[in-house]
């Protein structure tokens, strides 16, 4: 086990020392999974004064509860332990962004070239301009014009990096799919230069793009190998990939580099933070995670020296998965009682169900069943139980039992409610540890919240550089504050949001 640091703590380790304590108290709730609510009795697992409490909640009172405003009016009589469990959780949990900004979801950006648009959701758009900007920031501030964009999926950053703010950019993809989709929507995107010369539309006034676009190389990386040789080809049988980032000397023509991954999933967000840790030829590294549940344990977790020595750091799968939340968007449909919040009802009477007709079938993936919201019990029944190789037509989904379980709803929704209130601090850690493991080795770094998590949940931006990062921070929030100001959408088209689900 490593060596805990000697002397005065840093208020970031003493952060994730109070959060494993804390995990550690409420270790059942962290890693229960709610639609095991009915199978395995979760509500009775509950404090008695909680219960009394939470059950005679309305959704409105949860929402506050999990930060919202307060709805007014007579409510339940919280217990002080489950206050302070709320206030502890939301004291330790990294701010996710201002509370007071518009409630609508992003439109079309207007500050984002309308060719920079096209086959990009409102949601994406938001993220690769405030991530742009950025990368613009950082590369201004260490003298590096190249990037690597990691994990580029259709090249929807690498082209407003590339064709939007001028830098030279490498993308790098190992899904074949969605490399030929970038390097196609880049084709497209050159076609329209020539035609318009790059210039916007008179009604924007936007600056002209420029006439190259980024270099697209198949590949995928390995964490565990050296700096110089991580970069794999796409499959087995395919050729080398050249690494654009060169050995741990530097690239090979000893330029420097900037490097990002947005929403690199699992292991490839920390595969990209030790590789800046070990190669001087780059310069920089803006990372955003995902998908915390594919961490291998270790080495994608924990990843510092500080939070390895930590008794009790460990996090089960469940734990990690509950990183992945939405809370905002949660405490929205709470707000709102909103009728999606009984899905998670239907799903936890469903694998009731699914266990008393195949007791060794446990959690089995029935996918995600469209509109679960809108079907009645049993509509929903008949389309999830052949996705496990059951008949519904075997199984009696009207019965008294069904009844008396479906009239639970509102204490599934409270049960949510109270491991929503961990799942920020879990998504902490795992960041802090990523943060911790820089500074160990004497990197400028900083989490900085730069998309609006009610509408992108996983907001959180991992900021490292050989450099003081204070010019790059420097009035961010205020520099695009109105960004995402509405623009009507194309005729024909709805209206922004209209169907946005949580991921």
């Amino acid at each position: 086990m490593a060596a805990v640091p000697r002397g005065p703590l840093h208020w970031e380790q003493q952060r994730a020392a109070d959060i494993v304590r804390l995990l550690a108290l409420y270790r059942p709730l962290l890693d229960a999974c709610v639609i095991d609510f009915f199978a395995e009795g979760l509500w009775a697992q509950l404090p008695p004064p909680w219960q009394t409490a939470l059950g005679s909640a309305a959704p409105p009172q949860l929402a506050h509860l999990l930060g919202g405003p307060d709805p007014g009016g007579p409510g339940p009589l919280w217990p002080l332990s489950l206050l302070a469990f709320a206030a502890a959780s939301r004291a330790l949990s990294f701010p996710r962004g201002p509370p007071g900004a518009a409630p609508r979801p992003p439109c079309h950006s207007r500050r984002l070239h309308p060719l920079l648009r096209r086959h990009v959701k409102p949601k994406k758009q938001h993220e690769i301009r405030r991530l742009g900007k950025l990368l613009q920031r950082l590369s201004q501030a260490t003298g590096c014009t190249r990037v690597v964009d990691v994990g580029a999926g259709q090249g929807h950053l690498s082209r407003f990096l590339a064709f939007g703010l001028g830098l030279s950019v490498t993308a790098v993809e190992g899904d074949g799919r969605l490399a030929g989709a970038a390097e196609r929507f880049d084709r497209e995107l050159l076609r329209e230069l020539h035609k318009t010369g790059g210039s916007a539309p008179p009604r924007r006034r936007h600056p002209p793009l420029t006439p190259r676009g980024p270099q697209h190389i198949p590949g995928r990386l390995d964490p565990l190998l050296p700096w110089g040789e991580f970069l794999l080809p796409p499959n087995p049988s395919a050729p080398a990939a050249r690494n654009p980032l060169g050995g741990p000397g530097g690239a090979a023509d000893g330029a420097r580099v900037l490097v990002t991954g947005l929403h690199a999933c699992g292991d490839l967000s920390p595969a990209l933070l030790r590789h800046f840790a070990r190669s001087p030829s780059v310069a920089a590294v803006a990372s955003v995670g995902c998908c915390y549940m594919k961490l291998s344990t270790p080495p994608g977790y924990p990843l510092s020296s500080w939070v390895s020595a930590l008794p009790g750091h460990e996090l089960s799968y469940r734990a990690r998965e509950s990183a992945c939340h939405a809370l905002e968007q949660y405490r929205g449909r709470l707000g709102g009682g909103s009728p999606r919040l009984r899905a998670h009802c239907y799903r936890a009477v469903l694998e009731t169900l699914i266990r008393g007709a195949r007791p060794g079938l446990r959690r089995p993936g029935v996918q995600t069943v469209k509109k679960a919201h809108a079907l009645s019990f049993p509509q929903y029944a008949r389309l999830g139980l052949p996705r496990v190789g059951l008949d519904p037509s075997s199984i009696p989904l009207d019965s008294d039992a069904v009844g008396t379980m479906l009239e639970q709803q509102h204490k599934v929704v409270a049960f949510f409610s109270l491991t929503l209130l961990l799942a920020p601090l879990v998504e902490t850690l795992i960041l802090l540890d990523r943060l911790l493991y820089l500074r160990e080795r004497g990197f400028h770094c900083a989490l900085v919240p730069l998309f609006d998590p009610r509408f992108s949940p996983r907001n959180l931006v991992l900021v490292a550089a050989r450099c003081p990062l204070g010019t790059v921070l420097a009035g961010l929030e205020e520099e695009d504050g109105s960004e995402d100001e509405a623009e009507s959408p194309p005729e024909g088209q709805s209206p922004p949001g209209a169907g946005h689900q949580a991921q």
